[in-house]
């Protein structure tokens, strides 16, 4: 059973050089930032086995759901008959969106593959993969992160750590 949940992240940039830090100081730095733009995190949880994926992607499209739908399945569980996938109702949450992606014979391929529940309207709590971005969130952006490629090399790391600590969601 694997857990599907997005967020959007603003990419947030330094307007001056923050002072540097002090022993016994707290860090100083202004609180005016330059907004950089926006990406998109992508969490994927197997709550059971404590496993999970943070990715980042430039956009929230169906067709950056169906290319992580396909990963899902052909990189992360390329032997598993079927995978059970719980996400929220969200609109790119749809088995469209691999048929806005792919050719219908490789949609239907991978849609074969999936057994898929939404949560119910105004559940999305439901879905631990939200509660493993609220985790994310407090671990990895609690500081101003730039650029695309850092928050994305940031989030696996946090999620390798994660894993590696054993972390299981606590629902």
């Amino acid at each position: 059973m694997i857990c599907l949940d997005e967020q959007p992240t603003q990419l947030i940039g330094e307007t001056r050089t923050p002072i540097p830090l002090q022993l016994g100081q707290a860090q100083r730095y202004d609180y005016e930032y330059e907004r950089i733009g926006t990406a998109d995190n992508v969490m994927i949880v197997e709550p059971l086995a404590g496993w999970r994926k943070a990715s980042v992607r430039a956009a929230k499209t169906a067709l950056d759901l169906a290319q992580e739908s396909k990963e899902l399945l052909e990189v992360d569980y390329p032997e598993a008959d079927k995978v059970v996938l719980v996400w929220d109702n969200l609109n790119t949450h749809a088995p469209a969106s691999l048929y806005k992606a792919f050719a219908p014979q490789e949609a239907r391929r991978l849609l074969d593959r999936l057994e898929i529940h939404d949560t119910p309207k105004h559940g999305s709590w439901l879905d631990i993969a939200e509660i493993e971005l609220s985790v994310f969130t407090k671990q990895c952006l609690d500081r101003r992160i730039d650029d695309i490629d850092t928050l994305s090399s940031e989030a696996k790391a946090w999620a390798d750590r994660r894993n590696a600590s054993g972390a299981v969601v606590d629902w």
